[in-house]
């Protein structure tokens, strides 16, 4: 999988949400992580969404119930194989060696 949305520490230990507070609730789990190209909330437990996603690069039933899907890549899968691809170890943790940066992409 391919995450982002951390822009307070650019590291993953960063959460905030549109609305100026921390987190908001999960709304629901109808959709499942059954394909590749899924987006979907990173969180860190119950009820604890902010600004951090995922994009999904293979079935991920294990998230299924924990993570709610928002949406699918429409165009670009390439892309996503890229950023999936990159190598990562910066600073010894699971960070992109370079930076990985979705422009263009429509309203975020």
């Amino acid at each position: 999988m391919c995450q982002g949305g951390d822009f307070l520490n650019g590291d993953g230990s960063g959460s905030t949400c549109i609305w100026g507070y921390k987190s908001f609730e999960d709304e629901n789990f109808t959709l499942k992580h059954d394909q590749p190209g899924l987006l979907s909330m990173a969180n860190a437990g119950p009820n604890t969404n902010g600004c951090q996603f995922f994009i999904t690069t293979a079935p991920t039933p294990f998230l299924d119930g924990k993570h709610v899907v928002f949406g699918k890549v429409a165009d670009g899968m390439d892309v996503v194989r890229k950023m999936e691809a990159t190598k990562t170890g910066y600073k010894g943790k699971d960070v992109p060696n370079m930076d990985v940066v979705v422009a263009q992409c429509g309203e975020m």
